[in-house]
């Protein structure tokens, strides 16, 4: 079982971004931060957690650091009864709000990983991507975190930008490796509908040559990739956990949920979360929609796919994959030597 914090607060409006979150309601946060509590208690319920089951926590958004560590206090008290013994605890963090004051509370309540949204390190790039951070305190803040005590640290990179290149995008990655960090995460810029670069589709240049070249450049810093975006020395058990199609709570306005053959959707319009934390939307996926959904994730990932789950004819497909090394198959699951070709191979199994 995984838990999923949404906070949907954040200091500026990215370009690309399509996440539920605010930069005009700060004054909810109190009651935002109370609200989800309440959702809290349901969900326990709801998904019939057991003390020391959930496996790992991770806190997204939004910026989780625009929201003061003393806010996040009321809340991981209620959690804490229900936490395994030393679990990955996740937050995600923006340099320009991750002060020293708040990655020092963050890690008295339990926090022990940090993931920046750093984006990149080029002035240039970061404006055009309406970061509020500059390069160089994207750099301090990281050194902040190692600094007071964070062990794990990863910070996201964005590629695929009209104008990257490779001469940027290596000095992105040699400025990344000389800081402590033990996991990177790399996203393809994606235009997105409702979103500023949704009516400039030009800004997102993907080539899969310089894809390749990325992600070969990333493993030769030693970082080895465990999922289509993500590096590292470490990996995220939160992030394997998504993969391998545990259940896992989602809590907060935007977050989604998933228990057995059920998805849950809490209200995204953030006063009306507030007003009534509980009115979530219930979603009925059928056998055949998890099964695909176990296809995508595992071949995006080093987890694989059980052959098991597959039927007759799509056993058969893979075979011929398996033939091809497109596929490997050992100890009866289906590794995908190839992460970038993961939608493809799940689309050949149902052709």
């Amino acid at each position: 079982m995984l838990l999923y914090i949404h906070i949907p607060f954040c200091d500026s409006k990215c370009s690309y971004c399509a996440f539920n979150s605010y930069v005009d309601k700060f004054h909810l946060k109190d009651s935002y931060m109370k609200a989800l509590e309440v959702q809290l208690k349901f969900e326990l319920k709801r998904f019939n957690v057991a003390s020391n089951s959930i496996e790992s926590i991770f806190i997204g958004g939004g910026t989780p650091s625009t929201v003061p560590a003393s806010m996040y206090k009321a809340l991981f008290e209620s959690i804490r009864p229900y936490l395994k013994k030393d679990i990955e605890i996740t937050s995600e963090a923006n340099p320009n709000s991750a002060t020293k004051e708040w990655l020092t509370g963050m890690l008295e309540l339990g926090v022990n990983r940090i993931s920046f949204g750093t984006q990149s390190f080029n002035k240039a790039k970061l404006k055009l991507l309406n970061r509020s951070h500059t390069p160089e305190v994207a750099q301090r803040a990281i050194l902040d975190a190692k600094e007071v005590g964070f062990d794990n640290i990863s910070l996201d990179l964005i590629y695929a930008t009209l104008g990257d290149t490779k001469e940027l995008l290596e000095q992105d990655l040699k400025t990344a490796f000389s800081l402590p960090i033990n996991h990177l995460s790399a996203y393809a810029l994606i235009i997105e509908e409702n979103t500023p670069f949704a009516s400039k589709p030009q800004m997102s240049k993907e080539s899969l040559k310089l894809t390749n070249w990325l992600f070969n450049e990333i493993e030769s810093f030693g970082f080895k990739q465990y999922e289509i975006s993500n590096f590292g020395t470490y990996q995220s058990s939160h992030n394997l956990g998504y993969w391998s199609y545990k259940d896992y709570i989602g809590l907060g306005s935007g977050a989604v949920g998933k228990l057995n053959f059920e998805r849950f959707y809490p209200q995204t319009i953030l006063e009306s979360y507030i007003s009534n934390p509980l009115d979530i939307r219930v979603e009925t996926l059928t056998f055949e929609e998890k099964i695909t959904e176990q296809l995508f994730l595992g071949f995006r990932s080093s987890l694989g796919v059980d052959i098991d789950i597959l039927d007759k004819a799509q056993s058969k497909r893979a075979s011929i994959l398996v033939d091809e090394k497109k596929l490997n198959l050992k100890n009866g699951v289906l590794c995908n030597p190839n992460f970038l070709l993961a939608d493809e191979i799940t689309l050949f199994l149902y052709s």
